[in-house]
């Protein structure tokens, strides 16, 4: 997995001689995330009161320390109806407005643009694409045309936020790709590095998408594109070979294409392990009496928790199952254990996602009325948004975790749980499809779509003594601690350096760039 140890060694090595040198010109002005969704947005209150409401998700979670650390800037879809309000005259305001640590710019696009955009080309389209569960991707040429007058909306506004400098731009995920390439031109002095979270198909399936060359056209405007794993930096370089003219050096992990070389870099992503949520958790003791007292459960139940998007990907309705194997083969577990899903709604507007959501609760129904009483519900399903408080208070009180993805970049929630077991205790069942599993090796590992395994595991983690507990636990909080969230961002902006050395060191000798600043 860190087979790139050596590389990126070699790599500080250089900056540390470059620093050394003379004629060193200004370099970076600034750093510009490019996302989808923003760290927080501004809703209308029953009572007509605007209230902020945080994002969930584990690109905030990463990406949040990285642009704080820099006092950057984050270029994201204005997805809150009241964001429009607390703007500037340029889009965009300071965070926290009391203590401004970065600054969020908002990009608003026409209804039928995002629709096309979001909602069609990205998720109806890449995103069942690039998971290998059993939806088919749907592509339509309007949805297509909207992905590209939306990429190139969010280029302009991270152009305007540069002021036509040099910046370090990050650009997040499936929904820009065509943006790297238009940033390229908008911006030819910037450095630019692509990470894409979610999984990369093999050539075989990204061909059928019609609009595959140009996807990997616009990605190839990067100086980096990054993913999470090895093996999708092989896919992506199996995918460019096949489909366009270009140089591809597997030896390097290189692109030469358009006369621009290209690296390609697996960094896994990680967490903030301190983070506010974290840094404010009550004891266990404390956690669990509250989390009990507001699903009306017995102190001494045991505890299982999903933390999830409700979307087919995650293996929800798996994780169901399982727990009804488990019930069925092991009755003592029978109104002693309880596993609560919380499921955030997600996309609900497409088809797919009903779908998905549809099966979740039947086979929640059917369960509670197998194994259920009538004080007792083997399964509660949870669907609503849940602040980070909240949910890191299901972490620190549960037995175990269950992490049960079908196809995963990363799945973060595996690290979140992990982070919040300060008292070494609690198990993670870990779906082997999660990228996540190539790192937490200390989990139990599981093919969810196994469900006599899956059920196994559920019984063993159970059923695990508080010794093994806590080695395993203590194994996986070091893997946590070390590659956390600032270790992801210190990968990309070190290879960021030393890409930006070696392009202007054939005019500018010795270039490296200066401090980043605000």
């Amino acid at each position: 997995m860190f087979g790139l140890a050596n590389r990126r060694d070699n790599n500080l090595r250089m900056l540390e001689r470059a620093r050394g040198s003379q004629n060193t010109p200004p370099g970076w002005n600034r750093v510009i995330v490019l996302a989808n969704r923003a760290p927080l947005r501004h809703e209308y209150a029953a009572d007509g009161a605007v209230v902020v409401k945080r994002s969930a998700g584990g690109l905030v979670t990463a990406l949040e320390p990285l642009i704080e650390t820099y006092s950057g800037t984050w270029v994201a879809h204005a997805a809150g109806d009241a964001d429009s309000l607390v703007v500037d005259d340029r889009g965009g305001m300071s965070v926290p407005p009391a203590n401004p640590q970065y600054r969020v710019r908002y990009v608003s696009l026409p209804e039928a643009e995002h629709r096309g955009y979001y909602y069609g080309f990205a998720n109806e389209g890449l995103w069942p694409l690039c998971h290998a569960v059993d939806v088919m991707p749907t592509f339509r040429r309007i949805d297509f045309q909207m992905y590209q007058a939306a990429n190139a909306r969010f280029a302009t506004a991270v152009a305007g936020e540069a002021g036509g400098g040099s910046p370090l731009v990050l650009v997040q995920d499936y929904h820009f790709a065509l943006a790297p390439r238009m940033l390229r031109q908008r911006l030819p002095s910037s450095t630019v590095v692509a990470f894409w979270h979610i999984p990369w198909p093999r050539a075989g399936t990204f061909r059928t998408c019609p609009w595959a060359r140009e996807l990997l056209d616009g990605l190839l405007g990067s100086n980096i594109v990054g993913f999470q794993t090895d093996d999708d930096c092989r896919n992506f370089l199996g995918c460019v070979e096949a489909l366009l003219d270009a140089e591809v050096d597997l030896l390097q992990n290189t692109i030469t294409y358009r006369g621009q070389s290209t690296a390609v870099r697996a960094y896994p992503v990680g967490i903030d392990c301190s983070n506010e949520a974290v840094r404010a958790l009550p004891s266990f003791a404390a956690c669990r009496e509250r989390v009990c007292r507001d699903l009306g459960l017995p102190p001494g139940v045991r505890l299982g928790v999903g933390i999830d998007r409700m979307d087919y990907t995650k293996g929800i309705n798996e994780k169901f199952l399982a727990v009804e194997r488990l019930l069925k083969l092991k009755p003592e577990f029978r109104e002693h254990f309880v596993f609560v899903q919380v499921a955030e709604p997600s996309r609900d507007c497409l088809p797919s996602y009903r779908a998905a959501r549809t099966q979740i609760l039947e086979t929640s129904e059917r369960v509670n009325r197998r194994f259920g009483t009538s004080s007792y519900r083997p399964i509660r399903l949870l669907e609503s948004h849940h602040e980070p408080a909240d949910v890191y208070r299901y972490y620190r009180c549960a037995d175990l975790c269950y992490v049960g993805s079908l196809h995963d970049g990363m799945n973060l929630v595996a690290k979140e749980f992990v982070s919040a077991r300060d008292d070494e205790r609690g198990v993670l069942v870990l779906s082997q499809f999660a990228g996540a599993a190539q790192q937490l090796r200390a989990a139990l590992v599981v093919n969810p779509s196994r469900v006599d395994q899956s059920a196994a595991a559920l019984a063993e983690a159970l059923d695990m003594s508080v010794a093994e507990q806590s080695i395993r636990m203590r194994l996986l909080r070091a893997n946590v601690a070390k590659f956390d969230a600032s270790w992801w961002a210190q990968q990309m902006v070190q290879d960021a350096m030393v890409d930006t050395h070696r392009r202007h060191s054939t005019s500018s000798q010795g270039f490296v760039p200066e401090a980043i600043s605000a």
